[in-house]
């Protein structure tokens, strides 16, 4: 009883405050610069919700950005896990849904509709927690149905990296790197989709979540480029 205890005390208090003063030291570092960002200006001004979709594997440097956003909310397993993870965003300011597919997703669902009334934001990782890599996954399409939600791709590159060996190699943008936060152009989603048509709907948004990254990727091969996205 007591281990258990501390474990629960080491991941809700010790863990969410100092990896949240790592992670803030380690940001305030980066120099980002957004790219497309009508994509999401032209949403948020006449709709003023959406769902940032993005891969598991580029959300350490959305932490603290995406954070701006509030309202913002995410889905977090209930897991001891997300346990620490809730805790750690919701310091930041975002609102924490817990729940997933296979433990409250139906309440968590029910808690979107109830935020999106609210002009929230959502925050979500596709493919996560535990992939596979870049494949997306039903729940973003029904984050969407439930909310009434536009999903907008929303792409996170570094030029400057750590890459880690985990089943999505984790990307941990290096301290002073450059960061290019991109967004793709509005995916809306019916409410009412047939089996086949919601699979279309899921390949959709991966192909373009997919084509984006290696397109965003790409720019730091071009000089010229780079200078004038983070010049102008």
């Amino acid at each position: 009883m007591i281990k258990k205890k501390l474990k629960h005390f080491v991941y809700r208090y010790v863990l969410p405050y100092g990896g949240l003063f790592l992670i803030k030291l380690i940001s305030a570092t980066y120099r980002f610069k957004i790219v497309d960002g009508h994509h999401e200006k032209e949403i948020l001004d006449h709709e003023k919700r959406l769902v940032y979709a993005s891969w598991h594997q580029r959300f350490f440097p959305g932490i603290t950005f995406f954070s701006t956003r509030k309202p913002i909310a995410i889905i977090i397993s209930k897991s001891l896990d997300g346990e620490m993870i809730a805790r750690a965003v919701d310091i930041l300011g975002w609102y924490p849904i817990r729940g997933s597919s296979s433990r409250g997703g139906k309440e968590a669902l029910e808690k979107i509709k109830e935020l999106a009334c609210s002009d929230y934001k959502i925050g979500h990782i596709v493919d996560g927690p535990q992939g596979p890599f870049g494949v997306v996954k039903p729940g973003l399409i029904r984050i969407a149905q439930a909310g009434g939600l536009p999903i907008v791709p929303t792409i996170t590159s570094a030029r400057h990296k750590w890459i880690f060996n985990s089943w999505d190699r984790f990307m941990v943008p290096k301290p002073f790197s450059k960061i290019i936060i991109r967004f793709g152009e509005p995916i809306q989603v019916p409410e009412d989709l047939g089996q086949e048509a919601f699979e279309e709907k899921r390949l959709q948004v991966e192909e373009r979540l997919r084509d984006l990254y290696e397109q965003t990727d790409h720019i730091w091969s071009d000089p010229q480029r780079v200078a004038d996205i983070f010049n102008r």
